[in-house]
């Protein structure tokens, strides 16, 4: 049998981008399908239209803290309290020679044009107040739209939502917002080994950690996840739970038996079922990995991604490749994380030659610790670490080097690179 080089990531990377972006032109002219939710519920969805307001943030000239409105001028002599305006109050025109008692968010009465804040502010036995410090007009005072403009485009679409973002749309009083429907992902694992938690564990079996860390790396991600258990490793088992898993989900991923042995059978069921993309990539944990397409009755298509068997090599890959291919399905643009250089705290003397992911951690010293065992079996290194340290084929690393490191929050958390919050 004659074996393919391995893909390098770059090279994966592009061909996933273009997949996905095919994959979601082939939805039509309307695009990806899109519903309308209470905003109240929109955490980790993506906007599929512009957000604007129909109002000034904030709709009037407000006080930014408790304290009193007057007329800066004529701060120098004590002033009598005119009236006490509280948040969701508008108070009276203030007339001359006089101040206001005011809370924060308050309207700023008329006639006044600067607040001071209580503590700056003396209370006389008369009830006249006193100000020890020269006072500017405009001090402490929240403008009309100053935070968001009548007519301004607040969130763009293709924006995933954060609460950050969630109250914004609140703020300019967005009840409901259109998105984009997640996409449907199925997970399916694989092998006669696995047995679920709980159950007896024969001679030669170990339970099924991938099942659980696929469905959560899904969740994670904000797509709408289905277990669809586990299938033996048997040909023709498999080609239908692919078939029936494509009916209902526009992306089908699996873990194990996509390698070459003679149990490996989801690459021949893949091409029966569909077709096969590339497989093999230049990546240490990660090498088996394979891209395709299972056909549906209609002549539409679920994509597929076969993942590793070994648990860590499982979940590097799909943070390397299942996650931005998810945001593209669930109306992003294209985004990979960004990595930041931080000082690693060890030494990595020998490298391989492939591109190396190693599980880290930020230490008390600011620099990077390493997991002691980086195998890819071990999958308490994906629970202990922070991130992936991104090693180049054949690199070294000695302590005090700058490496680049992508914290794990990038990729796991809904709201991604371009939210908001």
């Amino acid at each position: 049998m004659a074996f393919k080089p391995l893909m390098p990531l770059d090279e994966a990377w592009s061909r996933l981008q273009l997949v996905a972006e095919q994959h979601v032109k082939a939805a039509g002219d309307a695009g990806l399908p899109q519903e309308t939710v209470p905003s109240f519920d929109a955490l980790g969805r993506v906007l599929a239209h512009d957000v604007a307001s129909a109002v000034d943030v904030p709709p009037l000239d407000n006080s930014a803290m408790d304290g009193y409105a007057l007329r800066a001028a004529e701060a120098g002599a004590p002033l009598p309290q005119a009236q006490r305006i509280a948040a969701g109050q508008v108070g009276a025109a203030l007339p001359p020679g006089a101040c206001a008692r005011i809370f924060t968010g308050a309207p700023v009465p008329q006639g006044a044009d600067a607040v001071v804040m209580q503590e700056q502010a003396t209370v006389g036995d008369d009830g006249r107040v006193s100000f020890g410090q020269p006072v500017e007009p405009g001090q402490n005072i929240r403008r009309r739209g100053e935070d968001i403009a009548a007519g301004q485009t607040v969130l763009s679409a293709g924006l995933r939502l954060g609460p950050a973002a969630l109250g914004v749309a609140a703020s300019v009083g967005a009840e409901h917002l259109s998105v984009f429907k997640r996409p449907r992902v199925g997970v399916l694992t694989t092998g006669s080994e696995l047995v679920m938690p709980g159950q007896p564990l024969p001679p030669g079996a170990i339970y099924n950690s991938n099942r659980h860390t696929l469905r959560g790396l899904v969740q994670a991600t904000g797509a709408q996840g289905s277990d669809l258990g586990v299938v033996p490793d048997d040909l023709d088992a498999t080609r239908a739970a692919l078939r029936e898993a494509a009916r209902h989900h526009d992306l089908v991923i699996t873990s194990g038996g996509v390698s070459v042995g003679e149990e490996d059978h989801l690459r021949a069921a893949v091409q029966a079922e569909g077709g096969l993309d590339f497989w093999a990539l230049a990546i240490k944990p990660g090498k088996p990995f394979v891209l395709g397409w299972l056909n549906r009755d209609d002549g539409s298509r679920a994509l597929y991604m076969g993942l590793p068997g070994n648990p860590v090599a499982s979940f590097v890959t799909f943070l390397l490749l299942v996650r931005p291919v998810l945001g593209v399905l669930a109306g992003e643009a294209w985004t990979l994380p960004k990595a930041l250089p931080l000082r690693a705290d060890f030494s990595w003397a020998k490298p391989d030659k492939r591109r190396e992911f190693l599980r880290a951690r930020l230490n008390e010293q600011g620099g990077l610790s390493l997991f002691p065992h980086q195998g890819s079996g071990v999958l308490t290194s994906a629970a202990w670490a922070g991130g992936l340290i991104d090693l180049q084929p054949g690199q070294t690393v000695a302590p005090g080097d700058t490496v680049p490191f992508v914290p794990l929050a990038q990729w796991l958390q809904p709201s991604g690179t371009q939210s908001q919050g």
